[in-house]
């Protein structure tokens, strides 16, 4: 189908998190009206939706409710029950297809996609025991990563293996009965790209955006990414690639390892705006949020340009844990954009918001956005 949804017409929003939020705000700036369902009270995207819908994502009156009174669905995050999309589809069109959310809820799945499309990858192996764990092992070699195949992000459900272990320990020990072993791989860096494609198949790709992780949770974005004009070309072949097998409507954040080597490996795909993706807001011609809406509803996808060099730095829960942060010393800062996400309790490793500053390059910029960070709090530091 390639209706298109103009303004004034009403969007659905699977989930009520603050990527939800984020794109609520850049609908209802377009001139949409905006229905959020999660059940969640007073959730962030709640905050700026029109109607927030609150019931289970297993409730199928409430779901079906729901989808009857928009004109089209999107989600802002995948974790979401794919019986829950079905119901969805059965009454109006989701965009991204529930067929992409399946694909992507599960490593395996995901990663079984990615090579039958020759994307090249780590070195992947599926465990069901503790059998095949050691034999997985054997294959790929050490150090390794195991991963849970579903509902696994900011790095939960994962492990590294360097030495000989206890194989049947390790197997008892995962809540999952199934599991990705992966090689680990030594990257020079971590890269995202964010592409938008149409239901018409035009697409878009933002620039590539350089992520620096600490304790498995993005940290720091940063573009321009610092690498070769060529790994920016690739990266960008690679997404639009990706994009076009899946036949994808909406957005798609491809996460990427760079080797020494110049090769890029594809690790992870998120069919919705992405957390690398927020400097776009202030830093770009059109923000992923605006994006998704423009390839959601069916109009012509904007201009991706970066305007000026600029960095993001998450806020966690950590923050506020010698009380309120001091906004106001971050915010003194030239250059410095503040977003917080309307959560109540700052809990450690929550992302509560984020911080994204400008720079005449990448380099400044990731210097004032690290500095304006840490005049929130010392434990910010």
């Amino acid at each position: 189908m390639s209706e298109r949804y103009l303004p004034g017409a009403t969007i659905g929003v699977m989930g009520g998190g603050q990527l939800g939020r984020m794109f609520a705000i850049a609908a209802r700036r377009m001139g949409y009206r905006v229905e959020v369902f999660t059940p969640e009270e007073d959730s962030p995207a709640g905050q700026f939706a029109d109607l927030t819908r609150i019931a289970d994502y297993t409730n199928e009156a409430a779901v079906r409710r729901f989808a009857g009174d928009v004109d089209v669905i999107t989600f802002e995050f995948e974790n979401i029950p794919i019986e829950t999309v079905e119901w969805c589809a059965h009454e109006r069109e989701v965009r991204p297809a529930g067929a992409i959310l399946h694909i992507a809820q599960n490593r395996l799945r995901e990663k079984n996609f990615l090579a039958s499309a020759g994307v090249p990858l780590a070195p992947f192996r599926a465990v069901r025991s503790a059998h095949e764990l050691a034999s997985a092992m054997e294959q790929i070699g050490r150090p390794a990563i195991l991963k849970t195949a579903a509902f696994g992000y900011d790095g939960k459900g994962q492990q590294t293996i360097n030495a000989r272990e206890d194989f049947d320990e390790i197997w008892s020990a995962s809540s999952a009965d199934e599991l990705v072993l992966e090689g680990a791989i030594d990257f020079e860096k971590e890269l995202s790209i964010i592409v938008a494609r149409g239901p018409d198949g035009a697409m878009a790709t933002f620039p590539t955006c350089e992520n620096i992780h600490r304790n498995h949770i993005l940290d720091l974005t940063v573009v321009p990414a610092r690498v070769h004009e060529s790994v920016e070309r690739e990266a960008a072949q690679l997404a639009c690639g990706i994009a076009e097998k899946l036949e994808l409507v909406g957005l798609l954040a491809v996460e990427m390892f760079l080797k020494g080597s110049g090769e890029l490996l594809v690790n992870e795909l998120a069919p919705r705006p992405h957390n690398s993706g927020h400097w776009t807001i202030e830093a770009c011609a059109t923000s992923q949020f605006e994006q998704q809406v423009r390839a959601v509803c069916g109009l012509p996808l904007g201009a991706t340009e970066i305007l000026r060099p600029a960095a993001m730095a998450n806020l966690l829960g950590d923050v506020w844990q010698g009380g309120e942060p001091d906004w106001g010393k971050a915010l003194a800062l030239e250059g410095v954009h503040l977003h917080l996400y309307g959560k109540s309790e700052p809990r450690p490793r929550r992302k509560m918001g984020h911080l994204t500053a400008f720079g005449a390059n990448a380099d400044e910029a990731i210097a004032r956005v690290t500095k304006a960070r840490s005049e929130l709090n010392p434990a910010a530091k």
